[in-house]
């Protein structure tokens, strides 16, 4: 409903359905005829609907928004306007709040720790003006982002073999090594309802995709000089789940862990790729990278 007061007009709506079944799609129809219905028939994850929503997109600016979010009214305009401002800029993300607390932070971007470990800048804190700037970021959350289509044909738009968790973050890491930036806009405001616990689905998913990250995308330079905090960041996570390991989420941690481990091998070639066409060199990627937070 939110998009139906933006002020700026000029776009096109799709809305992909990952083969709902509580009549959704009739409603839609009905309700919001402006907008283009995917069908898909089946769930095939974030990323498959997303892949299905590209595919079928004319634009020359793909913006991903999922459907559990308030765009402020001038959302759009200012994010477009970002990407205006910094053509170097691939991709642009707005300032993103909790739905059902509108002063505290979702996300003001993402960031990349040297152990390659991502993190959302400015989660749970109150906002009191600490992310007002307009600044590059690492990657954008995956919520509400938006990519140039130049930059996507370049380096490939959303990996279906993520399915879900840690996609958008693999995308700001090709986006990096091919010399792209992600500009942050905070005064493109939009509001997120997050579920209140992580499933053991997630959980899976979320350290599973971790390690996919790392076999992906980090150098293979890069692994030389820091593989011991890598190695500490990874032995982290396991030791908290040992410990938990009574609960489904911390068994479904270590099971994401081993799968992970086990099939890193299937992006031996998608890597090749990816090292041999960057055009970031190393000091420069080590630059974009955040220290190693040892708390956590």
């Amino acid at each position: 409903m939110s998009l139906r007061h933006q002020t700026n007009q000029q776009f096109e709506l799709l809305l992909v359905d990952n083969g709902s079944h509580d009549g959704s799609q009739a409603y839609v129809r009905e309700a919001f005829p402006e907008v283009r219905l995917l069908e898909l028939g089946e769930n095939r994850g974030f990323t498959g609907a997303c892949v299905a929503g590209y595919a079928a997109a004319v634009g020359e600016i793909i913006i991903l928004l999922n459907n559990d979010t308030e765009a402020e009214p001038t959302w759009l305009a200012e994010l477009l306007g970002g990407l205006a401002r910094h053509p170097q800029a691939g991709s642009a993300v707005g300032k993103i709040l909790l739905f059902d607390q509108r002063d505290t932070f979702h996300t003001a971007g993402d960031f990349c720790q040297l152990d390659g470990r991502p993190g959302n800048r400015g989660v749970w804190q109150k906002d009191v003006g600490q992310y007002d700037s307009e600044e590059y970021v690492f990657s954008g959350c995956g919520a509400a982002v938006a990519y140039r289509r130049t930059a996507l044909e370049q380096v490939g738009f959303l990996d279906d073999t993520f399915f879900f968790s840690c996609e958008d973050v693999d995308l700001g890491w090709r986006l990096n090594l091919a010399g792209w930036r992600v500009v942050y806009v905070p005064t493109a405001v939009i509001y997120h309802k997050l579920k209140a616990s992580s499933s053991p689905l997630s959980s899976y998913y979320d350290r599973r995709n971790l390690l996919y990250l790392l076999w992906k995308n980090y150098p293979t330079s890069l692994w030389r000089k820091h593989w011991r905090p890598i190695v500490r960041g990874q032995w982290h996570i396991f030791r908290e789940a040992v410990g938990a390991w009574r609960g489904t989420a911390a068994r479904a941690t270590l099971r994401g862990q081993l799968v992970g481990l086990l099939t890193g091998c299937r992006f031996w070639r998608t890597r090749r790729h990816i090292q041999t066409t960057r055009r970031l060199p190393d000091d420069q990627l080590t630059a974009r990278l955040s220290p190693v937070d040892e708390s956590k």
